[in-house]
């Protein structure tokens, strides 16, 4: 069982993507159809903390002070003192629902500690990405890989919501006080760039052809875009809702990026996923 009173997994997916490319609006137009589970980020969480990546973790290596200054500041967190069974037990019981699916989400940066999660479940020997999803899950899950080939405005959207904290839409004084830099959102595409290669390199690796979901198909119709990965869940299409979020670009995320892609063509900056010049992430 997946724990007191939970469902057995009978069948899972899992969303993989990075920041800021729509995976949150399909996983919670997923979730609000109350038959695809209770999908999550479940494994962004640093054990250190409790708490997601902050601000400054998006930074690291970057030594500038002017982006310092713009970070929102760091939250204290205290430490996860679950043992590892007990943590994959409460990844399984939050994502299933009642008719036995699990839905969950995973972005690259987070394949390295999900590994190290589940090392103490295999006698401490440290496993690959797919292995450790299958020890968490329990079954192969159905890959879906949502990407935004536009790092471009990927980039701003990040940067704006790393200043702020504010991840889903609506105007607030912190988003007021934001402000465009040039050098932090040029890290960003590149680290964006270089985590949807390495996505693209690891399904190849393991021979997987995952669903795929861009980001443009995915805000044009999210309605639609649910009900195909329904379908091939087995799940009734026909559930999929009217999007329970509202984008959250506006007219000056759209004049950081018209900026930031004059600025990027002089400095050769990445704009896309097709920019030759991305490092590749660490591969898992």
């Amino acid at each position: 069982m997946s724990g007191p009173g939970r469902p057995d997994i009978d069948r899972a997916y899992l969303v993989c993507a990075s920041q800021r490319s729509g995976s949150t609006l399909l996983v919670e137009s997923l979730r609000v159809t109350g038959v695809a589970g209770r999908p999550a980020e479940f494994f962004e969480y640093l054990p250190d903390t409790s708490l997601p990546p902050q601000s400054p973790d998006w930074f690291v290596g970057v030594h500038d002070p002017a982006i310092d200054a713009l970070l929102a500041p760091v939250r204290p967190g205290r430490p996860d003192t679950r043992d590892a069974q007990e943590w994959r037990d409460d990844v399984r019981g939050q994502g299933v629902g009642e008719n036995g699916v699990w839905g969950g989400k995973l972005m690259w940066n987070q394949s390295t500690l999900l590994c190290h999660r589940v090392r103490d479940l295999l006698g401490g020997r440290e496993p690959l990405l797919r292995e450790a999803v299958e020890a968490v899950v329990g079954v192969e899950p159905l890959w879906v890989y949502v990407h935004r080939a536009d790092v471009a405005g990927q980039a701003v959207s990040m940067w704006r919501a790393v200043q702020t904290q504010e991840w889903t839409a609506g105007a607030s004084d912190r988003d007021a006080r934001a402000e465009y830099h040039l050098g932090a959102i040029a890290h960003l595409a590149e680290y964006f760039v270089a985590q949807q290669r390495a996505w693209e390199g690891w399904f190849t690796r393991e021979g997987i052809e995952p669903l795929r979901i861009e980001f443009d198909e995915l805000v044009a119709d999210p309605t639609s875009t649910t009900a195909r990965v329904l379908d091939v869940l087995g799940l009734d299409p026909t559930l999929a809702p009217p999007p329970p979020l509202r984008r959250q670009g506006d007219a000056r995320s759209r004049e950081w990026v018209a900026r930031y892609r004059d600025e990027a063509a002089e400095h050769g900056y990445p704009v896309s996923t097709a920019h030759p010049d991305a490092v590749p992430a660490a591969e898992s």
